[in-house]
């Protein structure tokens, strides 16, 4: 009875997390197209009609393309779980393995293999038409496959013994098992964020320092302004994949470090780049790059919690699909984790709203921080050529950004921006 139950719940919201998905994204269509034939009147002296249709005809064939890979997940999950293609999946490994902790890892390599697999062509899709049919991709084959070919390297290095050591506290450590895997948890994600500027991310891109002596001279002066310490600025080479352009700050406590996209710095006058950086130092400041990751912890900590419980449950397993125990004695709790993850953002995702909005007002304090450190007319003119360069539209429909965006929109954000340097 639970195990039917369940499973009619799961259908239920997975229908509603389509539906809603499909609506918002049917509104986004209809506002940008409805808006497409002319500037908005606060950017019409600045942003050219033929960039602002092509911001118009980008976001239209991006939304169009998150529709159909909507769909086709939904039917990969669909497919995973009520299907049986999990199930299936789960006693061909245990064939080859033969039980213990090779049939646990084996099948979360194979499913992560399969999963992969079918990311891989939509990938290609967005990279290779996508954004080359809107001058954005700067990658090449053979670039795209070396990134693919370095990331299964890094989850295998990284990914295979953290498995291993989760699995192992699920089979081992008791009723708190959840409550020491989240503590090897945190300490992993602790220890991504101060290896990732020196040692993964260079696996991907190139890091020189600033040489600019004029700009870096500036730049060092809005950081003694703000009291802010880091272990150098850096250009990355972003246009090797793409035309977009940002910056960022890396790191952790010593190891942070400040890195600007080589497209960034070729696009903007170096008081704009004072003033986006000051923006990104905002978050950083008024320690909103804390708040993210308590929050984090905390709901990792949560949803372990809630893993703790499920995993004991058979109609969590019968439910979805897939039968708990796969032979007599045989624990199955990669099976859990797996199941989880497919179903947890079914549940999760009407919640949504609340990130971006909390993402946004990070974002209004942030650029109240960049105003008072800053000119604000800076910031102001260095979005304007951002939002052209990386054809963001200016027109979302509003229900659509409130539901999905973490920047709040254009006109509403220069708006305050406006207001302060008035």
């Amino acid at each position: 009875m639970y195990s039917h139950a369940f499973s009619m719940l799961f259908v239920a919201f997975l229908v509603l997390t389509l539906a809603v998905r499909f609506w918002l994204a049917s509104r986004q269509l209809r506002h940008v197209l409805a808006n497409r034939g002319a500037v908005p009147a606060e950017f019409a002296a600045t942003i050219p009609l033929a960039a602002h249709q092509k911001a118009a005809d980008y976001t239209v064939a991006r939304t169009k393309f998150g529709i159909v890979t909507m769909f086709i997940n939904a039917a990969v999950l669909v497919g995973f779980t009520l299907l049986g293609g999990l199930q299936w999946l789960s006693v061909q490994v245990f064939g080859l393995t033969g039980g213990g902790m090779a049939y646990q890892i084996g099948l979360l390599v194979a499913f992560a293999a399969i999963s992969g697999l079918i990311d891989v062509p939509i990938d290609w899709y967005r990279q290779f038409r996508l954004e080359e049919r809107f001058g954005f991709n700067k990658m090449t084959p053979g670039l795209f496959l070396a990134d693919m070919l370095k990331g299964l390297g890094l989850a295998a290095v990284l990914g295979l013994p953290l498995a291993w050591i989760v699995l192992e506290l699920m089979a081992s450590a008791g009723d708190l098992w959840w409550l020491y895997t989240w503590l090897v948890w945190s300490g992993f994600q602790l220890l991504m964020m101060v290896l990732f500027p020196t040692v993964i991310a260079p696996l991907f891109n190139k890091f020189t320092p600033l040489a600019d002596e004029t700009l870096k001279a500036r730049i060092e002066g809005l950081m003694r302004r703000v009291g802010f310490a880091s272990k150098g600025l850096f250009v990355m080479d972003g246009s090797k994949r793409s035309a977009h352009g940002n910056a960022y700050f890396s790191g952790f406590g010593a190891a942070k470090r400040i890195v600007f996209f080589d497209t960034l710095l070729a696009r903007l006058a170096p008081q704009e780049i004072e003033a986006v950086l000051a923006h990104e130092l905002g978050h950083f400041k008024l320690k909103h790059i804390v708040k993210r990751i308590g929050l984090m912890f905390a709901l990792s900590l949560a949803f372990l919690a809630l893993l703790g419980w499920l995993k004991n449950q058979v109609w969590f397993y019968t439910g979805l699909g897939v039968s708990p125990l796969i032979a007599p004695g045989q624990g199955n709790d990669a099976l859990a984790l797996i199941l989880f993850m497919l179903a947890l953002p079914v549940f999760t995702f009407l919640f949504g709203p609340l990130a971006s909005l909390s993402s946004r007002k990070h974002e209004f304090e942030a650029d109240a921080f960049a105003a008072q450190h800053t000119d604000a007319r800076d910031l102001v003119s260095a979005l304007v050529k951002m939002y052209e360069d990386n054809a963001s539209t200016l027109t979302p429909d509003p229900l659509h950004s409130a539901f999905y965006d973490s920047h709040p929109p254009a006109s509403v954000r220069i708006q305050h921006l406006n207001s302060a340097a008035a």
